[in-house]
């Protein structure tokens, strides 16, 4: 592959919702491209672009994959994402380093949640959008339809470049509006013909409106608008170029990626009218070198794979660039790009394109690399907050430091799953964006690192309190040969509502407990804090005052003013009322307002307590308190009730008695435990 400068790269994201066909138009390209031989099939594992075993297995893609073509002296960096939203990371990543992005929107079905949240994101990211509405060759497929849909959705900005010609349900060929040419399909072969006239009124209103969009990329073309009323060809094609930069022009392309129909002319579209890195200001390669990792993969037979772009000056592999986020140099093992799994080595890589190194010892995603005399820094990646959370296990014991190895090496892959240690618990708990996208992880420990690890509904940190004051005598008297252990102290146990976790009040008088003892009782109760009388929940809420005691001369120790201190502790909770707390998590809901009342009813059952609704944009948030008992799974509950239109975030807020029904059963299998252990 030779070298490419700005000018010549067109860097495309494929997004959208799971299952459209991204993967499968990506491998129509790479045919027509030269690229590969044949078209492999999603479902029988065989495309360039899943290549992982766990992408095989299931059918679907999970991990961005690049390919890059040339096409009519251009190279144009493929990015496919995958579309199931548990990989939403992938699709960040993609979005942050391309100009472009394709989406993809369904002829039969229409605009989808997936294309939906494409299209947020490249608003997010200033990447410009573009359509691709794929499987024309389907029953029913209705363009007219969908493009009226897209317009709706996404804004009048939302322009056809292209039309379909059907007969029947028969997918024959499309007119260019630009052009106003018509092309048909006969097997591998395109051929012009005159546009049917079912079509001409159709063509020509889409052609004024695209007219209409293009002149409000530029005043000077606004200004010919108005005067003449319509553009030259020259114009119109100036201000499409120039709208879909900006944004002000969103192109619709239609086709059949399975079949292999129109996909030709989607990358003519694309060497002609989305904008290189040169159109956004980007790659300039007189500039130092600076370069930032948008992806981290981890392969068993090469190593690890980073994926990066130039984003000025140029990269080759003889360069030791720096690493300025871990500031520490970096020597390049193997320099190139990708189709699928398949690696190309290059000579140099030049400002705005994308190229991947391999075995970088300390760079991983979000990182980035420069030039050692004029090192920067590039802001790192904001992937979405984890939304599920399970405990995590070695399903063979002995095997614990090769589950947390492998999960580790893991997250270096994907930064939108997290290891973390319960600092109330002590579990280990793997969050990430759904369930499945944690079943992923589990599979892919078993698969590259060899070792199994079970999953289980972490543990609540529950606490306990008590209700009355009470007071109490801890007596701890034991005579053996020797000496003896006396210790005797009385203890006034009250509640605290301020928030207060503990407090010890020493309010002895008169010497009934030597001084030299009474931090023996204070640690004594400190220690019995950790594990109340009920379910072994640490106590909270407590003020526990010394009040009075006795001593012996000879066989009063710290050790047994401590373990008097043990004794008056579970006596006086015991007699205290005692009672379980839950942790309370505000939790808020943004959904489309048509699925207000199935979230307010939901969050009802879950014991949440509404706090208010507002308005937002897109929709309404719901802001309710809730027990985290009845939050397992609310992501995969979630996105069922709002066909996955709703997000949702959770913060700590405080506890509350937990109801005495619910309580017990707490108590019950806490007792269990301890009598299996």
């Amino acid at each position: 592959m030779k070298e490419y400068t700005a000018k010549d790269i067109r860097n495309v994201a494929l997004v959208g919702h799971g299952s459209e066909g991204k993967t499968v138009l990506a491998e129509a390209m790479l045919l027509d491209a030269g690229a590969i031989s044949r078209m492999g099939k999603t479902a029988d594992g065989t495309t360039a672009m899943d290549f992982d075993a766990e992408e095989i297995k299931r059918g679907f893609s999970i991990s961005l994959a690049l390919a890059a073509i040339e096409w009519k002296n251009t190279k144009i960096n493929v990015i496919d994402v995958p579309g199931y939203f548990d990989l939403v990371g992938e699709m960040h990543s993609a979005l942050r380093v391309v100009e472009n992005a394709i989406i993809f929107v369904n002829s039969v079905n229409g605009v989808s949640v997936g294309s939906e949240k494409a299209f947020a994101l490249c608003r997010k990211y200033g990447v410009s959008p573009s359509f691709f509405v794929n499987q024309m060759d389907r029953e029913h497929a209705n363009f007219g339809k969908v493009l009226d849909e897209m317009k709706e959705k996404f804004g009048t900005e939302v322009s056809a470049l292209q039309y379909p010609i059907l007969e029947g349900d028969a997918f024959k060929g499309y007119v260019d509006i630009i052009t106003q040419k018509a092309y048909t399909f006969n097997g591998k072969t395109v051929t012009e013909t005159a546009i049917p006239g079912s079509l001409a009124d159709t063509v020509e209103e889409l052609r004024e409106g695209l007219i209409e969009n293009a002149a409000g990329a530029d005043e000077e073309l606004m200004e010919k608008y108005f005067e003449e009323g319509t553009l030259s060809d020259e114009d119109l094609l100036s201000g499409v170029k120039r709208g879909i930069a900006e944004g002000t022009v969103m192109p619709v392309f239609c086709g059949s990626g399975m079949e292999n129909l129109g996909v030709t002319a989607l990358m003519d579209s694309i060497v002609s009218y989305l904008p290189s890195p040169a159109d956004k200001d980007a790659g300039d390669e007189s500039a130092p070198l600076s370069a930032f990792v948008f992806k981290t993969l981890s392969d068993n037979f090469v190593g690890k794979i980073s994926f990066l772009k130039v984003c000025s000056g140029k990269l080759t592999g003889t360069d030791t660039p720096f690493n300025n986020t871990t500031e520490k140099n970096e020597k390049i093992n193997g320099l190139g790009t990708m189709v699928g799994k398949n690696q190309t080595a290059l000579p140099t890589v030049h400002a705005g394109d994308i190229c991947v190194l391999t075995k970088l010892a300390a760079t991983n995603t979000g990182d980035t690399l420069t030039a050692a005399s004029a090192p920067k820094k590039f802001e790192g990646m904001d992937f979405p907050n984890p939304s599920i959370g399970f405990a995590v296990s070695a399903e063979k014991q002995g095997e614990e430091d090769k589950v947390f190895g492998g999960l580790a090496r893991l997250q270096e892959e994907d930064p939108t799953f997290r290891i973390v240690k319960g600092a109330d618990t002590g579990e280990t708990l793997i969050e990430g964006q759904g369930e499945l996208h944690l079943d992923i992880i589990v599979s892919k420990l078993a698969a590259k690192f060899n070792v199994k690890a079970k999953l289980s509904d972490p543990k609540i940190p529950y606490r306990e309190t008590i209700r009355k004051p009470v007071r109490v005598q801890g007596r701890h008297k034991k005579q053996s040969g020797g000496h003896g252990q006396f210790g005797d102290i009385w203890v006034e146990f009250e509640p605290l509502t301020d928030g207060t976790e503990f407090e010890f009040v020493d309010k002895v008088v008169g010497g009934s407990v030597p001084r030299q003892y009474i931090p023996a009782v204070e640690k004594g109760l400190r220690d019995c804090i950790k594990k109340g009388v009920l379910a072994g929940y640490p106590v909270v809420g407590l003020r526990a005052s010394l009040v009075d005691g006795s001593y012996h001369p000879v066989d009063s120790s710290e050790m047994a003013f401590k373990t008097a201190a043990s004794l008056a502790f579970k006596k006086g909770c015991a007699e205290a009322s005692p009672v379980l707390l839950e942790p309370i998590y505000k939790v808020e809901v943004v959904i489309p307002d048509e699925y207000m009342g199935d979230i307010i009813g939901d969050l009802n059952r879950r014991r949440g307590r509404i706090m208010g609704m507002n308005p937002v944009s897109g929709g309404q948030q719901v802001v309710a308190e809730v027990p985290q008992t009845e939050m397992f799974k609310y992501a995969t509950d979630l996105r069922s009730m709002t066909q996955a239109r709703g997000t949702f975030t959770m913060t700590f807020e405080r506890y509350d008695e937990m109801p005495m029904n619910m309580a017990q059963k707490v108590i019950d299998a806490a007792k269990v435990e301890d009598e299996e252990e």
